[in-house]
């Protein structure tokens, strides 16, 4: 037994220089990064750095992001939150740099968000940009919907077409399960027609396109979605068709063809009936000829039986 000792001792010895020596290798190769890191006040470990390379965590996006987070001011998001975003298939660049344009503009937004943000597959960049510098959307747009303008009749029955440039904000809040662009075109759009529809003249909107603009900014068409509408503008409106006047021509027509109708249904009825009273005159008269047909067989069965005389 004692014989096996220093074969144990040696044996021990071996995997330790063999761990150190690997140790090393690691800490060689990360070396560079923990001195970009110590110096940037990262505050990433060496051990941090070999650990990361083990979990199959690329040390030097971590490093990397994190130096030009804690440079611009982002210093109280933990090394493991990094880590456990490039893990789940997040962008880790994309997520700091949206967090160091809001923290620039003064725009709340923290990890937890923009991660979540950006693992459902939302450019977080684009929305954080929108957010300070906002965007405008025309309504409707010719590329997905194929009409130019939206057509609405005022109450005197005269079409107006509205074209209308709506000034959009991300809301970073609700950017995830929010509803998208295009639900922002729909509602503007309806808002926009209903808006025109509940106009006594078409005057009054011509007179005043903003009456129209402030009837859809009423109605809180942005809940539930990604973004909040700053503005909504009315670019173009035009006079379209008189169509209350082609729908009571229409009525008009449809009046007619129905009188038509009944019409030539009493008049149907009118001569059914002359046929019928023809019918019935020509039968009393086929009666009255077969009553007088009956007469003299009637004088002669009187004669025969001799109730009946001649004077």
């Amino acid at each position: 037994m004692e014989d096996l000792w220093p074969v144990v001792v040696f044996a021990l010895v071996g995997i330790g220089v063999l761990l150190v020596i690997v140790f090393l290798a690691l800490f060689a190769r990360y070396f560079k990064l923990w001195i970009q890191a110590f110096s940037s006040r990262a505050k990433i470990g060496p051990f941090s750095l070999v650990f990361m390379s083990l979990r199959k965590v690329k040390p030097s996006v971590i490093v990397d992001t994190k130096i030009m987070a804690v440079q611009a001011g982002l210093t109280d998001i933990p090394t493991q939150a990094y880590e456990a975003h490039y893990l789940a298939g997040g962008n880790v660049h994309r997520v700091v740099h949206a967090l160091i344009v809001a923290h620039r503009a003064r725009i709340e937004l923290d990890w937890d968000t923009a991660a979540a943000i950006d693992l459902a597959g939302r450019n977080i960049i684009s929305a954080v940009e929108t957010s300070v510098d906002p965007k405008v959307i025309d309504c409707p747009d010719p590329k997905k919907s194929g009409r130019p303008t939206l057509d609405g009749v005022a109450k005197d029955g005269i079409q107006l077409k509205a074209r209308a440039r709506v000034t959009v904000r991300t809301n970073l809040k609700q950017l995830v399960g929010g509803a998208t662009e295009d639900t922002i075109i729909a509602r503007v759009g309806e808002g926009i027609v209903s808006a025109i529809g509940s106009c006594e003249s078409h005057k009054e909107v011509l007179a005043n396109p903003s009456v129209i603009a402030r009837n859809v900014l009423a109605r809180g068409l942005d809940s539930q979605t990604a973004f909040s509408i700053v503005s909504i503008d009315i670019a173009d409106i035009d006079v379209g068709d008189n169509i209350g006047a082609r729908l009571r021509a229409d009525q008009a027509d449809a009046d007619v063809r129905v009188a038509q109708a009944r019409a030539e249904e009493r008049r149907a009825e009118a001569v059914a009936s002359e046929q019928e009273m023809l019918a019935r005159t020509q039968e009393n008269q086929a009666k009255v000829v077969l009553a007088e047909a009956e007469i003299p067989l009637a004088m002669a069965e009187a004669f025969s039986e001799g109730s009946l005389r001649a004077s």
